[in-house]
């Protein structure tokens, strides 16, 4: 049967092409396109029929084609009418086949669940593989490392702080303070809570605040992994509060002490000072540092990474133990009027130094170690170094004429001279290839002992000491304290100089009877003056009376060592023939003190030149020792002047006022009166 034409019954309607599709049925300039032959026609039908049909989806209204396989289905009629696209099958062609049957679709295989216990079991042993691997980190780390990363921890948390022990006092023989301990601030920083972009600022505040250098600060900030450091000690309460009002990240202030002087520069060549790092730096200080500074304690805290302490963590405490104080045998009122007196004579003279001892000759007690020029320890900083520690016991000096006392002890008590011994004295002499001579030209004079010393004659000491042998002059030096440490706990003492006569040359015992060729130090010069005045026994000089605990208790210091140099006969005639050097014929006139006897001698010494090893050009130590009531002995004072430059230079004239000066205050401070007796006549000049 032919198939059903258009418009009739069961004839399929044409489908309606979409409009972007119109044109592709026409040629280029609108004319119909070429209809396709009937082999392509019957491709096309072909490839249509073989499409798989499926069968309706679950649920879908019946009748209702899934897929394209539903075209493949249609009357024969349609498929026809596609073969031409209208319907009709083409002129001359062979009508299509009729279309094949559709392919039966694949049966579905239903899937099919394996065993749920297997994958179970499966499952358990995977989460139990996984689980084991965490419980052996656990175990690694809570027993076979626990140890090492318990420590880590702590170590992150825990911070230990200094508990600095509060430094013993110093102070005068009346308990005066002479530096005392006052309380002050630490202050620290903690790198982990400063930010990178806050360390400018952090430097820029305290740097100037703190007088600190500005690259320290910032090195200091910026450690990595510390939890505390220190940035300044000693701070003053009021400058610490300003530290905090600021509140910089990571900056803090802890409790502690710092160092002062009350008296500035009292004292300050014997007292020395405490340097930034809590340590004694000069003085005594630094010589009994350990006594003084007592044993530091600490404590270890937690500390949060907010920098909090965290109240119920570990906490571990030893705490400190104080220092024990100082009491000296200073007497603050007499050391002031001294250092006073040679603050002044420095100036007047243009000396490089200058020095006073006043020292109590029964007991050996020093009242009074002042030195010029000084400095402050409150800010030792802005001073030179050489001007840190005393010059009494680190200078050593020729002591010129004033050492002829020990030449002039050693005569009388092994030579058989008398202060009434004459000696016919010329200007100068000639021994070996060296020429000796006095200080001032004169011409040959006839006099006593007692006269050589009161002149200071250079060649009548020479004279007087070739009556004993070198080896008995040596020993006497020896006994004075010559070339022996006076042993006052003042830090660089010299000992001087003094070499056996083994090593003299010829003529080394010539001047070595008048004090040069020898060196000692000032307090060991005023030892010897001591030791005549306490009628030959030799005190050891001393300077710290006893130590003080925090309770105030107070020990005393072992007992001066005592010896007996001179006898007392020897040293009773000596202080007779001291008494001339201040007689009008004497050489210091200037140190009479009225209404008091009083004895002494005057020194001038050459000073080596470094620059020749000569004397040439060296310039002079002018120096003055004497003592008080000179018939009854109870204070030495000894001046020494190095190189005075304006005025004159000899003792008499430059050191002798400075000891008229200081003993009259010592005189008065310590309620001595005159003894009201007569002074003996000494003879100066021998009368055959």
């Amino acid at each position: 049967m032919p198939p059903p034409r258009k418009g009739e019954p069961g004839a399929a309607a044409p489908k309606r092409t979409p409009a972007r599709d119109r044109g592709k049925d026409r040629e280029p300039g609108g004319r119909p396109a070429a209809k396709p032959t009937s082999k392509s026609a019957g491709k096309t039908a072909g490839k249509t029929a073989n499409r798989t049909t499926r069968p309706p989806a679950k649920g879908a209204p019946k009748g209702t084609a899934r897929d394209t396989g539903k075209a493949a289905a249609k009357t024969p009629a349609k498929a026809s009418a596609k073969a031409d696209g209208k319907g009709r099958p083409r002129k001359g062609g062979r009508p299509p086949g009729p279309p094949r049957p559709p392919r039966r679709p694949r049966p579905r295989v239903p899937f099919r669940r394996r065993d749920p216990i297997k994958r179970l079991n499966a499952g358990l042993l995977v989460v139990a593989f996984v689980l084991s691997l965490f419980a052996g980190r656990l175990v690694q780390l809570q027993t076979i490392e626990s140890a090492a990363y318990t420590e880590r921890a702590k170590r992150q948390r825990l911070q230990t702080i200094d508990l600095p022990a509060v430094r013993g006092d110093i102070t005068d023989a009346q308990g005066n303070p002479l530096a005392m301990t006052v309380e002050a601030r630490a202050v620290f920083a903690d790198p982990l809570m400063i930010e990178p972009k806050d360390r400018q600022k952090v430097v820029s505040k305290l740097a100037p605040m703190l007088g600190l250098d500005p690259d320290h600060v910032m090195k200091v900030i910026s450690k990595t992994g510390s939890r505390f450091e220190y940035l300044a000690h000693g701070v003053r309460p009021d400058r610490a509060r300003l530290v905090t009002a600021e509140k910089l990240p990571g900056i803090g202030t802890l409790p502690e002490y710092r160092r002062e002087y009350p008296n500035d520069d009292l004292a300050a060549g014997v007292i020395g000072f405490v340097n930034a790092e809590g340590e004694g730096g000069a003085g005594l200080e630094y010589s009994m540092n350990k006594q003084l500074a007592g044993q530091a304690g600490w404590q270890r805290v937690e500390i949060s990474p907010e920098g909090q302490h965290i109240p119920m963590g570990e906490d571990q405490k030893q705490p400190s133990v104080p220092g024990r104080g100082l009491r000296l045998t200073l007497l603050r009122d007499l050391q002031y009027k001294a250092q006073e007196a040679i603050e002044e004579r420095v100036r007047e003279t243009g000396a490089r130094n200058g020095s006073v001892i006043v020292m109590d000759v029964r007991t050996g007690q020093l009242l009074a170690l002042a030195s010029a020029p000084g400095y402050d320890p409150n800010d030792y900083g802005r001073y030179p170094e050489e001007r840190w520690n005393s010059p009494i016991v680190r200078e050593a000096y020729e002591p010129g004429s004033t050492g002829k006392v020990i030449t002039a002890a050693a005569v009388m008590e092994k030579g058989g001279v008398t202060p009434e011994t004459p000696f016919t004295v010329p200007y100068s002499i000639t021994r070996y290839d060296r020429r000796f001579h006095d200080s001032h030209h004169h011409p040959t004079q006839r006099l006593t002992f007692a006269g050589v010393l009161a002149t200071s004659s250079n060649v009548g000491t020479i004279l007087a000491s070739e009556r004993i042998s070198q080896q008995t002059l040596y020993q006497f030096l020896r006994a004075f304290g010559f070339g022996e440490k006076t042993g006052i706990g003042l830090p660089g003492e010299t000992a001087g100089s003094l070499s056996p006569p083994s090593k003299w040359s010829g003529t080394d015992r010539y001047p070595i009877s008048f004090g040069q060729t020898v060196s000692v130090n000032a307090l060991q010069m005023a030892s010897v003056y001591a030791t005549i005045a306490n009628n030959g026994v030799r005190v050891a000089p001393n300077l710290i009376l006893g130590s003080t605990g925090e309770d105030g208790s107070f020990t005393p210091a072992p007992a001066p060592e005592r010896r007996q140099v001179i006898s007392a006969d020897t040293a009773r005639k000596l202080r007779d023939m001291l008494e001339g050097v201040i007689s009008e014929e004497g050489t210091a006139p200037k140190a009479r003190i009225k209404g008091y006897r009083v004895a002494g001698k005057t020194g001038t010494a050459e000073i080596v030149n470094p620059s020749c090893g000569c004397y040439r050009g060296g310039g002079y130590t002018a120096s003055f020792a004497g003592f008080a009531p000179a018939d009854d002995p109870q204070l030495v004072v000894q001046v020494v002047l190095q190189n005075p430059r304006r005025g004159s230079h000899y003792g008499g004239d430059a050191a002798a006022p400075v000891f008229k000066d200081v003993m009259s205050f010592a005189l008065q401070t310590r309620k001595i009166p005159p003894t009201g007796s007569k002074p003996p006549t000494v003879k100066i000049y021998a009368r055959d």
